[in-house]
C-alpha cells in the first residue's frame, strides 16, 4: 500500500474501503458500536435506509468480518447483529477521518463554492 513514491491504494484495499466507508455502513457501524441490534432496530435507528440496502450492507460487513450475525432461538426466529473485535478496530481510523472532515469542512465548502462559480461562469 505505501511505497517510496507515496501512497498507493491497490484494488483490494479500494474495494474494502468502499465497502466499509459507504453511507450505510458507517451508520450501521455507529449503531453497532453502541450495542448489538436486531434488523428492525437498525432500520428504525437509520430511518432513510431501505430494507434492501440495509440487508446488502449487513451482508457486506459480515463478509468482511466487521460484524457477526447471530440467529436467536426465539419464536419467530430473530437475528441479532454485533460488531466483531476486528470491527471495533475501525473506530479510531473512522474517528480520525470524521475529525479531519469537521476541521476542514469550511475550506472544502469554500473550494466547492469557488468551483461552482467558475463552472457557472464558463457556461455563460
Amino acid at each position: 500500500m505505501d511505497t517510496d513514491d507515496g501512497l498507493r491504494i491497490d484494488a483490494p484495499h479500494r474495494e474494502l474501503l468502499d465497502q466499509i466507508l459507504d453511507k450505510w455502513s458507517l451508520s450501521v457501524l455507529n449503531e453497532l458500536c453502541e450495542r448489538p441490534c436486531r434488523f428492525n432496530e437498525l432500520r428504525r435507528s437509520i430511518p432513510r435506509v431501505t430494507q434492501k440496502s440495509l440487508t446488502a450492507t449487513l451482508r457486506r460487513l459480515e463478509r468482511n468480518g466487521v460484524i457477526e450475525r447471530e440467529v436467536l432461538a426465539t419464536r419467530p426466529v430473530a437475528v441479532r447483529y454485533r460488531i466483531t473485535p476486528l470491527g471495533k478496530t475501525l473506530r479510531h481510523p473512522v474517528d480520525v477521518l470524521l475529525a479531519w472532515a469537521a476541521q476542514h469542512m469550511p475550506a472544502v465548502e469554500r473550494a466547492r463554492e469557488g468551483f461552482d462559480t467558475r463552472e457557472e461562469e464558463a457556461v455563460l
